[in-house]
């Protein structure tokens, strides 16, 4: 894919600085005082961010310069509007940055300019999809979607055939190593806020600070809708150190979000 070439715009992206969180935290301390030069490091040593985001937008023959100029865009909005009192990785706050500037500009450089209202309506489409499949065990008919998002099906086919390239709702756009981000938030619903999504990727930062066996135990417990005794059978232990591993993790959560 041709994301992976050497250069872009220019830059050798093998020799991309790479900064450690308590230089960033440093430097974004500096940046909110006002100091220029700093902003300036912030921005070259997350360009592999911007790299990293930009090569999940492969197959959609834009120009991969274009991109990574669009990304840093993001980047910088991200690096001028962070507020260090939050308490939250810059990488959690720059990254649904980055992606929402590389998808505006996507969305306005698309040449069939389909409007917001068949664009929403095919999103809404996708995720009835993506539900009824679940449900079902099958792909749904196109009356079945219209039926599930209170649509005409005629409505809902041209909607779905106005969609360059469609993609699933579960896509990833970008992994750091451990939990995906996808593109559920390009639904139009109010229950999918920027908000509610940052809260979910926080809540995934702080998931990755418990050890293995406190993962493994509230995955089971809140994921897969086990109970502590099921718990307590299969991992070997008694369902009274299952509910206290489970109680200090969740305190941990709270703590860290």
């Amino acid at each position: 894919m041709y994301f992976n070439k050497v250069d872009i715009c220019g830059i050798n992206t093998s020799k991309l600085k790479t900064l450690t969180d308590e230089q960033k935290d440093e430097l974004l301390k500096k940046c909110a005082n006002g100091d220029s030069a700093a902003r300036n490091e912030l921005i070259d040593g997350n360009l592999r961010l911007v790299l990293s985001v930009i090569q999940k937008f492969g197959g959609r023959g834009e120009d991969a310069d274009d991109l990574f100029q669009i990304g840093c865009v993001g980047l910088i909005k991200a690096i001028d509007n962070f507020d260090i009192s939050v308490g939250v990785k810059f990488s959690t706050y720059a990254v649904p940055m980055i992606i929402g500037e590389i998808r505006r500009y996507l969305r306005d450089n698309n040449m069939l300019r389909i409007s917001r209202g068949i664009r929403d309506v095919a999103y809404k489409a996708l995720s009835a999809n993506e539900t009824l499949t679940r449900k079902t065990g099958r792909e749904p008919t196109v009356a079945e979607i219209a039926a599930e998002i209170g649509e005409d099906e005629a409505s809902v086919a041209q909607a779905l055939e106005a969609i360059i390239a469609p993609v699933s709702l579960y896509d990833p756009v970008y992994n750091d190593g451990g939990d995906s981000i996808y593109l559920m938030d390009q639904i139009s619903d109010n229950s999918c806020t920027d908000e509610v999504w940052l809260e979910n990727i926080a809540l995934n930062d702080a998931m990755k600070k418990l050890n293995e066996r406190e993962k493994s135990i509230i995955a089971m417990r809140f994921y897969n809708g086990k109970t502590q005794m099921e718990i307590s059978d299969e991992i070997g232990i008694s369902q009274a150190q299952v509910s206290r591993i489970e109680k200090g993790a969740l305190d941990r959560i709270k703590k860290q979000m």
